[in-house]
């Protein structure tokens, strides 16, 4: 009998290691055949900035909500926040925070008309709340939240791209300096918008590799990485450039793949070519990441929640604000404008 732990707690969300088996994708090697461990580069000093984005939504009231045609539907008060933390690579300057703003939705079904709603603080103190009325198409329980999900999605999207240096992909120019690099917390959203950006999946969670190649990740360096693949999963749906790195040794105690993560980029649908740009970001990703790769002592997701990640983490819920504080302020809104439907928010 063996037993090894997964390396976060029990109460994070599948914990760090799911190993769910992924039968619907498909996995062609594009870097090289041989599958062997790659060593990490020195980060370019032409590489000036990166950034680390991530995002948070927040459903702070489900509501049932009437229009005067008397059309309803469920709906929700919510809020979102999508940051990044400009960092420079060299540690030459300090990192700063950058549009760590919350934007306040009242989501809310299809042809349905509604006004925004402004609940007016007690205490000029404390700030006015807004909620835009923005809609979703299929109207059920969990709607509002899914809304809120994707529109934080698309932000974190939008803001990533749009701090990323805007490198060619293409075989014709592929030349242009890597200045400007943007870690994305989890997989890439949408559509290649041009940026070199990563996705950074901290958890080892679908099962891409075979058997036969997943002997490799446990047996990796810190800061070492596999070849570069084309990836295609949900249903050949998103094809993607992936590896994984290793940020740190497992300890004895914890399973062999911790301190793994999965780093991906945009790809065609063809695997024919490899950018160079992928390859240059995937040969520094190792080292970047390890000087970014947070500790157990200080972090329980470590080392795969980066430190600048934890930092936004709390930088976005102070931009969101106490959600009891918040919780208060609705229900005394809706008590006050809305007497007759006061017990039809739930928090």
């Amino acid at each position: 009998m063996r037993i090894r732990l997964d390396p976060w707690p029990v109460d994070t969300q599948g914990g760090q290691l799911s190993l769910t088996p992924a039968p619907s994708s498909q996995l062609i090697d594009v870097e090289t055949p041989r599958w062997a461990a790659v060593a990490p580069r020195e980060l370019p000093k032409r590489l000036e900035r990166v950034y680390v984005v991530d995002g948070k939504p927040r459903m702070e009231a489900r509501l049932l909500i009437e229009d005067d045609a008397g059309a309803s539907s469920f709906a929700g008060y919510g809020a979102f926040v999508a940051g990044a933390v400009n960092l420079c690579p060299h540690g030459t300057r300090p990192a700063l925070l950058e549009s760590v703003k919350a934007m306040r939705v009242l989501a809310h079904g299809p042809d349905m008309s509604i006004d925004m709603a402004r609940l007016s603080p007690r205490s000029p103190h404390t700030g006015r709340l807004e909620y835009t009325p923005t809609a979703f198409r299929e109207d059920h329980q969990t709607a509002p939240a899914a809304h809120l999900q994707a529109l934080m999605l698309r932000a974190e999207q939008e803001l990533s791209h749009g701090l990323a240096s805007a490198v060619p992909f293409d075989e014709m120019d592929a030349r242009e300096p890597l200045v400007t690099l943007t870690l994305q917390d989890g997989t890439l959203r949408g559509q290649n918008m041009g940026g070199a950006v990563v996705g950074c999946v901290k958890t080892v969670g679908a099962m891409y590799l075979g058997p036969d190649r997943m002997g490799l990740l446990s047996e990796m360096k810190a800061g070492e990485r596999t070849p570069v693949l084309h990836l295609k999963y949900g249903n050949n749906q998103f094809p993607r450039f992936t590896w994984y790195v290793r940020l740190c040794e497992a300890p004895l105690h914890l399973h062999p793949l911790a301190g793994v993560m999965r780093l991906e980029m945009y790809a065609p649908d063809e695997s024919d070519f490899l950018p160079p740009i992928v390859r240059a970001v995937a040969n520094v990703s190792g080292t970047l990441l390890c000087r970014l790769g947070s500790l157990p002592h200080k972090d329980a997701r470590a080392p795969q929640n980066l430190i600048p990640t934890a930092a936004l983490e709390q930088a976005m819920g102070r931009a969101l604000g106490d959600s009891r504080l918040i919780e208060r302020r609705i229900r005394a809104h809706i008590t006050a404008q809305f007497p007759d439907a006061a017990g039809e928010a739930v928090a």
